[in-house]
């Protein structure tokens, strides 16, 4: 007679499964995201103009999103956290376009890497989630990548530049908690409140008319398959992770920016660029291993 099987073992291989899906789904959010830099660099319209569109094909996107995903109602579902959350990401992604416009692209990458250890203390003083050694570790061992990358690129950023990417950061920290803290609410309602926020603030002080054909259809690739498709990816997988994790998944987005820019600009990264994102890739590999190995010695050793 074959023995019962071990409900804590079934329980384990349930949340290492989620874990694993949801660093998947990070992931790919990064990877939409890290084509941002890239975008930004090819239009020709002013910050407010391209928060302006982009938020606009954003707001569309995720809209018929939640729509085909048998949303309606959507205002109804503006409770709880979610108008919180469109808030945090709203001001992260406006702050994103600024940092770009008034600073370095290297001080907003810097300052943007500091994301996962204001995650990392986030969760711990209000979700009780107590953070690896190993994980922060491997956020320090990032964070020096990030260094590394942009050690060579030009500075003299300006203040309030550098004063946005730290904005975003917290802010889209902020955000990756309370996602983590109410697994159980479905935030794509805040991704389409977020877009219209984002939207609303930059109309008064935008001049869309002036947009080219050109830089239209690129930032309605901006609003749909950087920040749309982004989000939701990042919604779901953010839902399973930690909040530190995923935060430090997140940072893929420095390592691919530069990779798209060469891609297509043909802007070949400097020895600096590519030690740092090896250092990066390296880190979040290793970490990656030693979360896939070390839930299924557990469950090796109940057996």
């Amino acid at each position: 007679m074959s023995p019962a099987p071990d409900p804590t073992a079934t329980t384990r291989s349930a949340s290492t499964i989620a874990t694993r899906r949801g660093a998947l789904l990070v992931a790919g959010a990064a990877a939409c995201w890290s084509s941002g830099a890239l975008i930004t660099r090819l239009v020709t319209t002013g910050p407010w103009t391209t928060t302006l569109w982009r938020s606009l094909f954003a707001s569309l996107f995720l809209a018929a999103a939640l729509r085909l995903a048998g949303g309606g109602g959507v205002i109804a579902r503006w409770r709880g956290p979610v108008v919180p959350v469109a808030l945090c990401m709203a001001l992260a992604s406006t702050c994103f376009i600024f940092s770009l416009s008034l600073t370095s692209v290297a001080n907003t990458l810097i300052l943007m890497s500091t994301g996962p250890y204001v995650a990392g203390l986030l969760g711990w003083l209000l979700l009780g989630e107590r953070v690896a050694v190993r994980t922060w570790l491997t956020m320090a061992v990032a964070l020096a990548g990030a260094v590394v990358m942009v050690s060579s690129s030009p500075g003299g950023g300006a203040l309030a530049g550098d004063l946005l990417a730290i904005v975003m950061a917290g802010s889209f920290a902020v955000a990756t908690v309370l996602v983590r803290r109410h697994p159980e609410v479905q935030m794509v309602p805040a991704a389409v409140l977020s877009t219209a926020i984002a939207g609303l603030v930059a109309l008064p002080l935008a001049d869309p008319l002036s947009t080219s054909p050109r830089d239209l259809a690129l930032l309605a690739f901006f609003g749909v398959g950087q920040f749309g498709a982004g989000f939701l990816l990042f919604m779901a997988g953010a839902r399973l992770l930690p909040a530190a994790q995923t935060s430090l998944i997140g940072m893929l987005e420095t390592v691919l920016g530069p990779l798209w820019v060469w891609l297509v600009l043909s802007e070949r990264p400097g020895t600096a660029s590519l030690a740092g994102g090896a250092l990066i890739l390296t880190a979040l590999l290793a970490n990656t291993l030693v979360e896939l190995v070390t839930p299924a010695r557990a469950v090796v050793a109940r057996r």
